[in-house]
Formats: C-alpha cells, sequence, structure tokens
C-alpha cells in the first residue's frame, strides 16, 4: 500500500439500541489499545449516514466495524470485502442507519471515488429490541476477534500498528463511555425498554 493512502476505520451504530452498537464499541476499544501513523483515522460514525460522505471520499482504505444481520447465528463474525460490501449493508437492515450508509458507499462511487480496499468486518447481533439496553455479553466477547481482523487487514498493507502503554482519551462522547453508560442506565424493572406488560396485554385481550 502507497504511503500515501488514507486509511478510515469507521465504527458505525446507535449505542443505545442493544447489540447496535457494537461497531461503535469496537473501535472505541481499538482507539483505546492501539496507535496509528497519521494516515489512519480511527473513527465513531454512530448513526450519521450521509454526513459520512466526505470522510469515505477522502479514503483509500475504508474498514467498517458494524453490527449486520447475515441470518447466521448470534455471535458470527463475518468479514466482506470490497464490491460486496454495499449490499450485505442493505441487504438484511439491522436498523435504518444502514440503509443510510449504503447510500453513502452508492453515492461515493457515484462521484468518483476508486478505494483500494473496503472491508466490512460484521457481527452477527444476539439483541436489537432492547432501547437503552447494552452490548450482549456474547457480542462483548467477539470485540477482541473483530480488533484482531482489523490489526490483520493493516498488517496485510503493511500500516504500522502500536500497542498504546497508555490508553488513549475517549473516541465519543464522554457521557457515552461504555463503562459510564452502563453505572448509569437503569434496570428494566425501573425503565421498561421491550414494553409494559400493563400495556401490551390490553392488545392482546
Amino acid at each position: 500500500m502507497s504511503t500515501e493512502s488514507s486509511v478510515l476505520i469507521l465504527g458505525i451504530g446507535n449505542v443505545l439500541w442493544a447489540d447496535e452498537g457494537f461497531g461503535v464499541r469496537a473501535v472505541e476499544r481499538l482507539h483505546r489499545q492501539y496507535a496509528f501513523p497519521d494516515n489512519v483515522t480511527v473513527m465513531d460514525g454512530g448513526t450519521q449516514g450521509i454526513f459520512l460522505l466526505p470522510h469515505v471520499q477522502n479514503s483509500s482504505v475504508l474498514i467498517i466495524l458494524d453490527a449486520v444481520d447475515y441470518g447466521l447465528p448470534p455471535g458470527t463474525l463475518k468479514l466482506v470485502e470490497d464490491d460486496n460490501v454495499p449490499a450485505f449493508m442493505g441487504a438484511k437492515k439491522v436498523s435504518l442507519h444502514q440503509a443510510g450508509f449504503q447510500e453513502v458507499l452508492i453515492t461515493a462511487k457515484m462521484l468518483g471515488w476508486t478505494p483500494q480496499r473496503i472491508l466490512l468486518v460484521g457481527l452477527q447481533p444476539e439483541m436489537i429490541e432492547d432501547y437503552g439496553g447494552s452490548l450482549r455479553p456474547l457480542v462483548v466477547s467477539r470485540i477482541d476477534d473483530a480488533i484482531a481482523a482489523v490489526l490483520a487487514e493493516l498488517q496485510r498493507l503493511n500500516v504500522p500498528v502500536h500497542r498504546r502503554v497508555i490508553a488513549a482519551d475517549e473516541l465519543g462522547p464522554s457521557a457515552l463511555e461504555r463503562d459510564l453508560y452502563e453505572e448509569g442506565r437503569p434496570s428494566e424493572l425501573t425503565a421498561c425498554r421491550t414494553g409494559d406488560e400493563r400495556f401490551l396485554s390490553d392488545w392482546n385481550a
């Protein structure tokens, strides 16, 4: 890979919707643990959709981390490469952000973006419909495997990576930092996130 190549490592998803936050939580850990050269950007893309277009256009190599419904067992990590990536981003949408990002990829190519490489590191979620919930333990257990896949790709591209001696500051808003978010999250009994039986029972009557 040319030393002029720009690498974007992008985590997308919504940390407020349980396993939907996988991609963001994965790049957060990647950023805390590893340091990269100036031509590598690690970004929390959240659910920004089309607003990510200029960042994508400025990259030569795009590595995406996201929760993807592959129709596989929960916790399955699957890598998708290059021209196959847009189809997977929109085939079985976990949420609206994936439709938005599929449009980003298509629009970027229509505008002349010709990347050297696109890699999707996707994880089959276990639970999405839990507003305010967190990643399920199974999904958390695969974050290091996803990071290993990213590091292997960077090694293949001859991008130097260094383990940090001291963890870096948070990548995203401090209020959404995972440990802080977990400590402040009310229990399911206090804040019903999946539906209140007192009201849902009326629909079953």
